[in-house]
């Protein structure tokens, strides 16, 4: 684990250019191994698990070249080998299970290992991926230390209709479906921003889907892909992130953002904290008028309300970052997190900084903002973003914070500090126990 140390009080200024979502990195990089064929991705970032997902292609034979000072990766899988008795799946990362279609689409077999897991955000079960896969005719079966997949005869075109919209399940049936002989269909799939980004690009490989961007898609099974090349789209939740750094420190921080028609309901969350969001020639900024301060609802005697769910909700991965802001603006806001119950229960540092924080239930919490802050020593649940969201009001509070084992800012975000540091912040990693 490392320590972030931070010296705040310094208004943060500046123009970034974000990095790649991992959330579509993942689930792209694991697509590559559906194609015998040579892939090159454009911006690829140095972050953990895009490392931990090479290593494995590298034991299994795959011929990887990748430069991350030029963010180019070369990925070539036409002598790749596996045998699910020998090789193991990276584990303590949830997008491993995202690597178990492609090896059932090429070896007939894959091994996804007890431990395999992501943030701590509550019980994340793998009951919908076993499900997916056992509708396309795999066999499922448990070991003392792993689920070994089977898929004699090959993958097989189902009609399928998820419990809840999840952003790795959909993925893994387009995976699936991809090369299964026939039409597949997925009812209430995901439709975030990084979901459409992976079908682009498996669309750009030769599989045919249609419906992206919607609850529905159809895949209709071709007999193999290809490859080619394909760059990354900068990530939202990184855009927003340094915009709210911009506006909490009281600075302005411009960020490049090709997409500013998936914000409109963020541009509405961050007014309800005063800030106004520009977008203007492929850039991004906030601005802030005095104070941060909650906007009051026009009904009255109700509290200001942010509810996150699956998209085109709120992403609930950006929460932290707007909990923070109602930490430091004068009002109170309720914070409903609609789909994980283990992802609010870190109110308590935040009241090492002063700040007042309710925890209603596991999904609800409520700020009462405004209050006098003070630098303090907090420690980060296994959460990226609330690892930032504590980096954030550390930053805005004049004085030497420490952020204890932020490490998981390092699963999303390559050189997180030094881009910080670009844009006045005084911070730096030190290495803990």
């Amino acid at each position: 684990m490392a320590n972030l140390i931070v010296h705040g009080g310094a208004p943060l200024t500046g123009r970034i250019v974000p990095s790649a979502n991992k959330n579509a990195v993942l689930p792209i990089l694991c697509a590559t191994l559906l194609t015998r064929e040579p892939v090159r991705l454009l911006g690829i970032p140095e972050i953990t698990d895009v490392r931990k997902i090479l290593d494995i292609y590298r034991m299994l034979g795959s011929e990887v070249h990748v430069d991350y000072a030029t963010g180019v990766l070369d990925v070539h899988h036409r002598d790749t080998h596996f045998d699910p008795a020998r090789h193991h799946l990276p584990e303590e990362m949830r997008s491993s299970v995202m690597l178990v279609p492609p090896l059932l689409a090429r070896f007939g077999a894959a091994r996804i290992e007890n431990d395999v897991q992501g943030c701590t955000l509550g019980v994340r079960e793998i009951d919908p991926h076993v499900e997916v896969m056992e509708r396309f005719g795999c066999t499922v079966e448990r070991s003392p230390s792993a689920l070994i997949i089977h898929a004699d005869g090959g993958l097989k075109p189902n009609h399928h209709w998820l419990d809840y919209a999840s952003v790795t399940t959909t993925e893994n049936f387009v995976l699936c479906a991809a090369l299964a002989r026939g039409t597949s269909t997925l009812m209430n799939a995901a439709s975030e921003p990084h979901v459409q980004e992976f079908c682009s690009f498996m669309t750009m490989l030769g599989a045919q889907i249609e419906g992206i961007g919607t609850s529905k898609l159809t895949v209709h099974g071709v007999d193999r892909l290809g490859g080619g090349e394909f760059r990354f789209a900068e990530d939202f939740h990184e855009a927003v992130t340094f915009m709210a750094l911009g506006a909490i420190t009281g600075g302005c921080i411009t960020v490049k953002n090709s997409a500013p028609e998936q914000f409109p309901l963020i541009d509405r969350t961050f007014a309800k904290f005063g800030v106004q969001v520009v977008h203007e020639g492929g850039w991004s900024h906030t601005v802030v008028d005095g104070p941060l301060r909650v906007r009051e609802p026009f009904t009255k005697n109700i509290l200001q309300k942010i509810e996150a769910a699956p998209w085109p909700y709120l992403p609930v991965d950006l929460l932290p970052i707007f909990v923070a802001l109602g930490v430091k603006a004068h009002g109170s806001v309720m914070y409903w997190n609609k789909v994980y119950e283990g992802a609010m229960g870190w109110t308590s540092e935040l009241s090492k900084f002063g700040a007042h924080a309710f925890m209603a239930d596991p999904h609800r919490i409520i700020t009462f903002g405004g209050k006098p802050l003070a630098p303090a020593e907090v420690e980060s649940p296994y959460i990226i973003r609330v690892a930032i969201a504590l980096l954030m009001l550390a930053a805005s509070i004049e004085g030497r914070s420490v952020i204890k084992n932020a490490t998981p800012v390092r699963r999303a975000h390559p050189r997180f500090a030094e881009n910080i540091r670009a844009l006045g912040a005084q911070i730096e990693w030190v290495e803990g126990d």
